[in-house]
């Protein structure tokens, strides 16, 4: 079964590139990645640009609607996603629990809906 691991930050508390912890986080994606890839779980995976430059859509009455930064305001935002191919849920946690801002942001862990082809 795919997961979704969602990534969110407090952009406040982010590790600045350039800053002696910056080499550190980036060295544990790093490693997060080496072991998805030789595990054969890794599907995909990016981070995302703030969530200022992100541009909200809405379809309403055959109208499409745009707004620019996201849809709610809140403390921490989502800052990047994994797709990982698990055997279940217990593994999709022990793979999510890898990332590095699970350190001082959270991983929202959700399976991905299979639709019927």
């Amino acid at each position: 079964m795919k997961y979704m691991a969602l990534i969110y930050s407090d952009p406040a508390l982010m590790t600045s590139p350039g800053s002696p912890d910056f080499g550190k986080m980036m060295e544990g994606y790093r490693m997060a990645n080496e072991t998805y890839h030789r595990d054969g779980v890794y599907v995909a995976g990016d981070a995302l640009l703030p969530a200022s430059t992100a541009t909200t859509v809405r379809v309403r009455n055959g109208r499409t609607e745009t707004m620019d930064g996201p849809f709610a305001e809140t403390k921490e935002q989502l800052a990047g996603f994994y797709i990982l191919d698990c055997a279940n849920l217990d593994d999709a946690v022990r793979y999510a629990s890898m990332i590095p801002g699970a350190a001082n942001g959270a991983v929202e862990v959700r399976p991905i809906m299979v639709f019927d082809r």
